[in-house]
């Protein structure tokens, strides 16, 4: 009876130790789990697949301290991980790719994936310095490539221009097209990234970088390519003058829209470099100008999550609730805080914010 009770004893310890444990174990790791890091208007998203894998969109800015890659690094480190097993750089922009040397010296990476060589010749030492980075771990992608990443199903959907060529996610015929608003191309830069489709289970993620309103549209008419999406973060960082296409968001009518604007970048902000263009006979369907509202009024969109309160627009009607705002600061105030989603099999997932800690469940639809 007492070898009995001793062998339980030790069962039950070794049980509560990796209960202890599994938070910070990526080999325990249940659901799919994505942090989207504040880099203060550049772009830095962080998955872990149900099996532990990794994977790291973009890198954020260079500089400050380097204190983009210090976040990336803190939030790698908070999820248990020892590598970050795989990196997809969208596009050579600064506020994309500028973390990366800094980080590749905080935490060993495993392989790279970017849209190719070209480049602007403003961008051409940013290319450059990831080539050194990447070495012989580099990947070109090409629009319907895939990325291995456990169970979870990663395509990019558009790689140096071209977009795939058959729809996912149910895509089909897309009457919004008719009267779609047409839009001059924006940089070069702009219309070559990569753009990811992240699938696991009845969830659905969809994050298109940069991607401007022309290669948008290709996407989305006259089929809709990218089918619908549970949660999508938008592009241009909130700031939608030449991105945010309605016959896009109304096709793919996302469940919660995620922005990683700045408190001074994307959201609020106003270009009008990009023109419109008049095509004969046809009178282009209006569309709500706010950026915040045309998100939040998107038909099927039930919230929006801000990684800052934007301070070029702070009316309160332009920006979601406080609850959902990861940052209400900017300067020494600002802490960085992160946007959470757990995912479970099941279709449920759990957003919470970094800063307060409130959360909501949704069910994907």
């Amino acid at each position: 009876m007492k070898r009995a009770l001793t062998v339980f004893v030790v069962v039950l310890a070794l049980t509560a130790q990796g209960l202890t444990q599994a938070p910070n174990a990526p080999a325990q790791t249940r659901n799919l789990e994505i942090y989207w890091i504040d880099v203060e208007g550049g772009a830095a998203t962080l998955f872990i697949s149900p099996t532990g894998e990794s994977l790291l969109f973009d890198t954020g800015y260079p500089g400050n301290g380097d204190r983009d890659a210090k976040r990336i690094h803190a939030a790698a480190q908070r999820a248990g991980l020892r590598q970050i097993d795989q990196v997809v750089i969208s596009h050579w922009h600064g506020d994309h790719v500028g973390g990366l040397a800094a980080l590749s010296r905080m935490i060993p990476i495993g392989k790279f994936y970017d849209h190719g060589n070209g480049v602007e010749q403003a961008d051409r030492e940013r290319l450059e310095e990831y080539k050194a980075v990447a070495g012989n771990k580099r990947t070109i992608l090409k629009a319907g490539d895939t990325i291995p990443f456990g169970s979870v199903q990663v395509r990019a959907v558009v790689s140096e221009g071209p977009v795939i060529a058959n729809p996912i996610n149910g895509g089909g015929p897309n009457a919004l097209c008719a009267k779609a608003a047409q839009m001059e191309p924006a940089g070069p830069e702009n219309q070559r990234m990569v753009g990811l489709s992240l699938t696991y289970g009845n969830f659905k993620f969809a994050s298109l970088g940069d991607l401007d309103w022309q290669r948008e549209l290709e996407l989305a008419c006259p089929v809709n390519k990218l089918g619908t999406v549970t949660v999508y973060t938008i592009n241009r960082h909130g700031g939608l003058d030449d991105s945010g296409a309605p016959a896009l968001l109304g096709a793919i009518r996302p469940q919660v829209i995620v922005v990683n604007n700045g408190p001074r970048k994307g959201l609020g902000a106003s270009d009008d470099r990009v023109k419109p263009i008049t095509v004969a006979g046809v009178t282009p369907a209006p569309y709500e100008r706010n950026a915040y509202l045309r998100m939040a009024k998107t038909p099927g969109v039930q919230d929006v999550w801000q990684a800052h309160l934007s301070l070029l627009d702070s009316d309160p009607a332009h920006n979601t609730v406080r609850d959902m705002i990861a940052n209400l600061e900017e300067g020494p105030g600002d802490q960085g805080h992160w946007i959470h989603a757990s995912v479970g099999r099941d279709g449920r997932y759990t957003i919470t914010n970094g800063r307060n800690g409130f959360g909501k469940t949704y069910t994907s639809r």
